[in-house]
């Protein structure tokens, strides 16, 4: 079976960053040492521009930092939804987010967190393919590096709806594992798809390394 794309993509930014010290959307990007100049881009507007080609529309959810993100979502051409109660998690994001995919009358999304480097487009056209060409028992793509499992993720209507019937305590995680015989773990030589960038540390470290 062959689906057509038509995909909006989801980018979760709501988070408060607590251990980072300041919102992750606005790191700098490529990332920077200290006292360096900025780099103009950061990794909210960096994974919209690597996000925008595989996608009809890129979607940023936010929360209390709507006014500090929304400058930099409208400039790359990207649209905002809320979510009126960020405190409740990251899922509620997800479901957030796909709610508003689901209004737009599209019923399949990619969905990564703001909070990473950026896919190379290599690695979002082998995802997209997958997808593409998945059987129809298949409602999720979800990328492998180094046998961990990480984003962006690719979910048809019946993923999200899974999604959003769940109880607002329940994770990503969970939902996946409740459904694993109808998601597809595709391998790709891509190490960003798996690593988080939470505090300083790990900015840090990630500057010294040669993945950026």
């Amino acid at each position: 079976m062959t689906r057509s794309l038509g995909l909006y993509t989801v980018i979760l930014a709501a988070g408060e960053s607590t251990r980072m010290g300041r919102d992750k959307a606005l790191l700098p990007w490529p990332p920077v040492a200290p006292g360096a100049p900025p780099t103009g881009q950061t990794f909210l507007s960096a994974a919209i521009q690597a996000l925008d080609p595989f996608s009809e529309t890129v979607i940023v959810v936010v929360g209390k930092n709507e006014d500090n993100l929304s400058p930099v979502i409208y400039s790359n051409g990207a649209s905002l939804v809320r979510n009126p109660d960020s405190d409740r998690g990251q899922f509620s994001s997800l479901q957030v987010g796909l709610r508003e995919v689901l209004s737009h009358g599209r019923d399949a999304a990619m969905v990564t967190l703001v909070d990473r480097p950026p896919a190379s487009a290599a690695t979002l056209n082998i995802l997209c393919s997958a997808f593409i060409e998945a059987a129809s028992e298949v409602w999720a793509v979800v990328p492998e590096y180094n046998e961990k499992h990480g984003h962006p993720f690719l979910v048809g209507r019946e993923m999200i709806e899974a999604f959003l019937k769940a109880p607002p305590t329940a994770t990503a995680r969970d939902i996946e594992h409740q459904n694993l015989r109808h998601v597809a773990y595709v391998v790709v030589n891509d190490p960003r798809v798996t690593m988080n960038v939470d505090t300083p540390e790990h900015y840090a470290a990630l500057s010294r390394s040669s993945i950026s």
